[in-house]
Order: structure tokens, then C-alpha cells, then sequence
């Protein structure tokens, strides 16, 4: 075992592919496009962080390892190595290859200041769940996953559904203004017809007030011309 060099390349591709065509979920694992699986093993060669190991047996690669050293970053200190492809040719196995590989992710951790090494094996993939399992792996807090198309039919119905809501309240808010401008202009209105009321009660009070002193005067008067 030892770390790839770009010359391992083109093995490094035969490998993913026979990795890609054993595996049921295979499309999950890696592109069928060789030239395209040549370009992404190049960037991560040459990434920062990045991590390939080839497993050589007589002399010919016939395992690889593919990792990435993370952190740290804004939302932590810590480093992990997560394991991205592990694989071993049919022909190669049982020989120790798989824990050869392991045994370099260990010595890249450590060189790298990781704490912890992250694996994230297909689903329906028992042999290497078996493999992990073995060597302390232990389930760690669920990851989501969702299409990109999907995502996006998702956010444009959240929206509008948010959008209708803002509507819909909106809605409400001027009914509820309107009621109450209806019952402010109905307790307008009460105040002013109490108003008119009073002020015609006043006016029929001085209305009958001045009709008594006339009626009062006119007796008064009509009393003293009798009296002479």
C-alpha cells in the first residue's frame, strides 16, 4: 500500500469501474465516463486534503482508498478524515488489502491532526458494512439527502405556499381593520344622534319654558284689567 501517483491514474479508473459494475447501487458509487473518472481522481489528487491510496499486489494496483482531510472550519475545531470509496478486486482479496488500506487512512489521520475517520458505505452494501464493523465503526448521526430537482420543486411550493399565507393574512388584517372602522363610525354615529337627542330635548324644554311665561303673562295681564 501506498499513497497514488498520477501514473496510477488509468489503473485507478479500471478499479472504479469494477467497483461501479460489482456494486448494485453502482450509479451512487462513481460516473461510467472513464475520462470523466480520470479528471475527478486528478482533482482529488491534487486537492488539498486530498487522499488516494492504491493496494498493489505483484506490483499491480488492485485496491485504492479514496479520503478527504476536513476542517478545520467556522463551525469547528476538529479534523476527520472521511472515507469516500474503499475497494479490492475479487482477485485480491482475503489477502490482507482491505486492512493495508485502513492502516494507511490511520497514518494519514494522524499525520493530518484528525480525530475521528468518517465512512459512508451504500446502502445494501453488507460486506463492507461487516468490514467497518469490525473495525469499531459505529453509527453516527443521520445524514439527509435530497435531489437537486427535487430541492427545487420543493423550495418554489414553499414559497408560494409562504407567499399565499402572507396573503391570506394580509387578507385577514384588512377585514379586521375594516370591522373596525365599521364599529368606530357606528359608535360615531350613536354619539351623534345622542347629541341631536339631547340637543332637541333642550330645544323642546326652551321651547315649552318660553310657551309658559307667555301663557303666565297673558293670564297675569288679563287678571289686572279685570281687577280695574
Amino acid at each position: 500500500m501506498r499513497p497514488a501517483e498520477p501514473a496510477d491514474i488509468p489503473a485507478l479508473v479500471e478499479l472504479c469501474l469494477a467497483a461501479r459494475s460489482e456494486s448494485t447501487m453502482g450509479a451512487q458509487l462513481c460516473s461510467d465516463d472513464g475520462e470523466r473518472l480520470r479528471d475527478q481522481l486528478g482533482a482529488l489528487l491534487a486537492s488539498r486534503g486530498g487522499q488516494l491510496l492504491v493496494a498493489l499486489l505483484d506490483g499491480e494496483p488492485v485496491g485504492l482508498l479514496l479520503g478527504q482531510l476536513v476542517g478545520p472550519g467556522p463551525f469547528t475545531d476538529l479534523v476527520s478524515l472521511n472515507l469516500e470509496a474503499i475497494y479490492v478486486a475479487p482477485r485480491a482479496r482475503r489477502r490482507g488489502l482491505g486492512h493495508a488500506l485502513m492502516a494507511g487512512a490511520l497514518e494519514v489521520a494522524e499525520a493530518g491532526g484528525a480525530t475521528e475517520v468518517y465512512a459512508a458505505p451504500l446502502p445494501g452494501a453488507r460486506g463492507m458494512q461487516r468490514f467497518f464493523v469490525r473495525l469499531g465503526f459505529a453509527p453516527a448521526a443521520a445524514h439527509r439527502v435530497v435531489s437537486t430537482s427535487a430541492l427545487q420543486r420543493r423550495l418554489v411550493a414553499e414559497t408560494a405556499g409562504a407567499q399565499s399565507r402572507r396573503g391570506a393574512g394580509r387578507g385577514i388584517e384588512d377585514l379586521i381593520a375594516r370591522r373596525r372602522q365599521v364599529r368606530a363610525a357606528s359608535r360615531d354615529a350613536g354619539v351623534a344622534r345622542t347629541a341631536q337627542a339631547a340637543a332637541g330635548q333642550r330645544s323642546r324644554a326652551a321651547i315649552t319654558m318660553q310657551v309658559n311665561r307667555a301663557v303666565q303673562t297673558r293670564r297675569d295681564s288679563e287678571s289686572s284689567t279685570t281687577i280695574s
